[in-house]
């Protein structure tokens, strides 16, 4: 599940932040619904939420060349070198 949420994740620490930062969104990922917040704190954006069937949370800071951050318990950190652009755009299952 980590490379799971790595992946879809890293595609929206790519994302720019939207006008409404604190504005909950939700997707959906190989069967899992994921609802998150993006907030800019300083020069980082924080992605912050919980994959929905399980309340596991996450929270990922994006720098300039890495994001790191916590999903679960677990400690993750990855370039964002790696992350690659998707296909086509995510669909937004739900927007307030």
């Amino acid at each position: 599940m980590k490379k799971i949420i790595l992946s879809a994740l890293g595609l929206f620490a790519l994302a720019p932040v939207a006008a409404h930062a604190d504005e909950a969104r939700r997707f959906e990922h190989g069967g899992n619904i994921y609802s998150y917040t993006v907030t800019k704190i300083g020069e980082h954006r924080v992605i912050s939420g919980v994959e929905e069937r399980s309340g596991k949370p996450f929270r990922l800071r994006v720098g300039e060349h890495r994001v790191r951050g916590t999903v679960g318990s677990q400690q993750v950190s990855f370039p964002l070198r790696g992350i690659a652009p998707l296909a086509k755009p995510a669909t937004a299952i739900a927007a307030r």
